[in-house]
């Protein structure tokens, strides 16, 4: 029987571990935290190790000693024989549903049976412990709930689990999975939450789970070093405008005049690498958008988030069943989107022809729309719109106002805005903004030859007037940073006060007073 005294001198242990590790020459933490994995606490230390070319992202689970997961494994062992585990491996939700609940009853009577001397609290965290295990992805599910991972990584059983850390990029952890067995079994259990499966003669999976996240697998041998599986999670944290200027990834002049184009209507394509932030810069283009107008999202994994009191419909693409029917593309959607009347669109990511065709049939029909797209610049995004395989019209193009360019620095990890750019009637790019790695600033190198002359004829603003306008707006992106005001409902709502009361949200501003409605 495990007592409370033996989790207390389980977790002394581990604090006089951590001194003696801090002592050792050959091994220094450079970080450590905790997190709850449902009610499970997690222990996390970032080391460096010698030897090792990269940091190790080592989890512990300080509450559990050796004895007490040696009595976990045989309550296991006789759960499965209570539950028949045959039933999990169909497709029917409903019935895995059930065969989930009964699991937790057998779970909470053995727990009972086993530790009847602990507290409700830490029962509690032996079921969650114990489920986590028996029906859910292991120790990955563990780290599903660490906010810092955005991607977590299986390459082989033989090889340790990799992360990839918002603030120390890529790490090795100290998990390992116990055969190639396991992968394959955890790729059917994530196959399955989606109704798909993977098998041999379908070895790969993409797929998105119901909290967002991203899943996709291969088995072998078409990964041939063994099976994998990759795993990009949801952000319940968004980027917002604030979050930007904070962090250095925008200037306030280069976010101004972004506001500006969204709030007169004008379209833009959000350019850049992978990771470097293209749907993040969506994510904020869409904190500027105003209270009164319909908004239509279309993605293939749900990153976006919008103020809760936006008019915001989002829609996602669906994937082929395995006899390759029922599949809704992105066109499909774009189409559609076309019928419900909506005043802006977003679009998580133009990557065909057809996409990119409906997408400026979409402009040149009066709607706004706000579009992710591959490439490194200005220059090379309109190259690759104008030649094949999308090939888009050189004609269509001047209907986008702005190519922002998004740029992660793969040596540091940083993401900044790296251009701003407007595209001319001969479809060129003119850079108005360009970002400079030895200054780590975005700042003006071009004069407009054409936005704010369309600006100027669509509001009938003259050049002062819209000078005087970005330069209040820099007053409000000032005043977010210094009011700490960086949730995507926070930010809303200061933007939708802009819209509908200005006056009145300016005498906060200047004054510099937390904002009362």
């Amino acid at each position: 029987m495990v007592e409370e005294k033996e989790v207390r001198e389980e977790e002394k242990e581990v604090k006089e571990d951590k001194k003696e590790f801090s002592s050792k020459p050959d091994y220094k933490i450079i970080v450590e935290y905790e997190y709850k994995s449902k009610e499970i606490p997690i222990l996390v230390k970032i080391v460096k190790k010698k030897g090792e070319y990269v940091p190790i992202y080592e989890v512990s689970i300080s509450s559990i000693s050796k004895s007490t997961e040696f009595i976990l494994e045989k309550i296991r062992q006789e759960l499965i024989k209570r539950v028949n585990l045959g039933m999990v491996e169909i497709t029917d939700m409903k019935k895995t549903a059930l065969v989930e609940e009964k699991f937790e009853e057998t779970i909470s009577d053995l727990v009972n049976k086993y530790f009847p001397d602990l507290e409700d609290e830490t029962k509690s965290f032996l079921k969650s412990y114990l489920i986590a295990k028996s029906l859910g992805l292991g120790n990955i599910e563990l780290l599903m709930h660490d906010d810092f991972l955005e991607e977590i990584v299986v390459n082989q059983s033989s090889e340790p689990i990799w992360v990839y850390h918002k603030n120390y990029g890529w790490l090795k952890t100290n998990i390992f999975l116990k055969d190639e067995d396991q992968i394959k079994h955890y790729a059917r259990i994530i196959g399955r939450k989606v109704g798909r499966q993977i098998t041999v003669l379908e070895p790969l999976l993409d797929a998105h789970l119901s909290e967002g996240d991203r899943v996709n697998a291969t088995l072998q041998p078409i990964s041939s070093k063994g099976s994998t599986l990759t795993i990009r999670k949801f952000s319940t944290d968004p980027w917002t405008i604030t979050k930007f200027l904070r962090t250095n990834t925008i200037s306030v002049r280069a976010a101004a005049i972004i506001w500006t184009a969204v709030q007169y209507e004008m379209s833009a394509l959000i350019a850049g690498g992978t990771a470097s932030g293209k749907t993040s810069m969506l994510n904020v283009v869409s904190n500027f958008f105003p209270p009164n107008q319909r908004i239509i999202s279309i993605e293939d994994t749900r990153e976006m988030r919008l103020p809760k009191f936006l008019h915001w419909v989002p829609l996602n693409t669906r994937q082929p069943n395995p006899e390759g029917k029922g599949e809704i593309s992105m066109e499909d959607l774009l189409v559609n989107s076309l019928r419900m009347r909506p005043d802006r669109i977003l679009v998580g990511e133009v990557r065909r022809k057809r996409e990119s065709e409906t997408l400026f049939e979409a402009i040149h029909t009066g709607h706004s729309v706000y579009a992710t797209f591959h490439a490194n610049n200005a220059k090379e995004a309109i190259e690759r719109l104008t030649n094949p395989p999308i090939d888009v019209p050189p004609i269509m193009l001047p209907a986008i106002s702005l190519i922002i360019v998004q740029f992660r620095n793969r040596r540091t990890g940083q993401r900044r805005t790296f251009q701003i750019a407007e595209i001319l009637p001969d479809a060129s790019a003119n850079v108005l903004m360009q970002y400079d790695v030895k200054t780590d600033k975005i700042s003006t190198v071009n004069r407009s030859k054409s936005f704010f002359d369309n600006l100027s004829l669509f509001t009938g603003y003259s050049q002062s007037d819209i000078e005087r306008e970005l330069e209040e707006k820099e007053l409000v992106l000032k005043y977010l940073v210094k009011q700490n005001i960086e949730s995507v409902d926070g930010v809303g709502r200061i933007m939708a006060e802009y819209y509908t009361e200005k006056d009145n949200l300016m005498k906060f501003v200047k004054q510099n007073k937390p904002f009362e409605e």
